[in-house]
C-alpha cells in the first residue's frame, strides 16, 4: 500500500517492488531495484526518507524518524527481517541484521555489518567496514574482504527479487496436496560460516 500524506506522494522507481502488504507513506523516495517486503512500514510523514538504488527493506521492518529529520539508506543497504531504523542513516552496502534497532542520528558506515538483535544507541557513529554486535552495540572487529563479498552476494539476490516479483508473484488459491513434479529449489547462497570455509 502506498499512501499520500499532507500532499507528499511517495516516489517509487518502476524497477523496484513494494509488496502489497507493505506500507509506504508520504515523503519517501525509492530508487532503482529496491525490494520492500510484506509487513514493512516506511513512514515519511514527519521527514524525508530516501532509499538509494538497490536497497532492500525486508519483512516487518520499520523506517521512521522524529519530526524534522530526513534520512538516507545509501546504495545497496540491506535491512534484515524485523529491524527498526529510527532516524538513522545507513552507509553504502551495509548490512543491518535481523531484529536489530538503529536509533536516531546514528550513522552506520559504508560496508559495515550490524549483527542480529544489536541495539545501536542514538548518535552512535560506526566507522566504515565495522562488525558491530550487542546491546549496546560495540565494534568488535573490521569487516574482511571475504565477509563483504558474502554480504554483497546476498544483496544481489534481493536486487534481482523485484524483477522476479513483478514477473511471477500472483495471489492464488493454495493447492491441497504437493504435486509429484514439484521442483526442488537450488541452493544459491550459503551461510557466512560455509562461505568462509572455502
Amino acid at each position: 500500500m502506498v499512501y499520500a500524506f499532507q500532499g507528499y506522494i511517495p516516489v517509487v522507481h518502476e524497477s523496484s517492488f513494494v509488496h502489497p502488504l507493505a506500507a509506504v507513506t508520504g515523503n519517501v523516495i525509492i530508487g532503482k531495484n529496491c525490494y520492500i517486503g510484506p509487513g514493512a512500514a516506511i513512514r515519511g510523514d514527519w521527514g524525508q526518507i530516501i532509499l538509494e538504488d538497490g536497497v532492500n527493506v525486508q519483512e516487518n521492518c520499520t523506517v521512521h524518524m522524529f519530526p524534522g529529520k530526513s534520512i538516507t539508506l545509501k546504495e545497496s543497504a540491506h535491512v534484515g527481517h524485523g529491524a527498526i531504523i529510527h532516524g538513522a542513516n545507513l552507509g553504502r552496502n551495509c548490512l543491518i541484521g535481523m531484529n536489530s534497532v538503529i536509533m536516531d542520528d546514528a550513522e552506520i558506515g559504508d560496508e559495515s555489518i550490524v549483527g542480529a538483535m544489536a541495539f545501536v544507541k542514538a548518535e552512535t557513529k560506526i566507522p566504515s567496514r565495522s562488525l558491530v554486535v550487542g546491546n549496546p552495540a560495540k565494534v568488535i572487529k573490521q569487516v574482511t574482504d571475504e565477509m563483504i563479498a558474502w554480504k554483497t552476494k546476498g544483496t544481489q539476490l534481493y536486487q534481482q527479487l523485484p524483477e522476479d516479483c513483478h514477473d511471477t508473484l500472483r495471489e492464488v488459491e493454495p493447492l491441497r496436496e504437493v504435486p509429484k513434479d514439484r521442483i526442488v529449489q537450488e541452493n544459491t547462497y550459503e551461510t557466512l560460516r560455509d562461505f568462509m570455509k572455502k
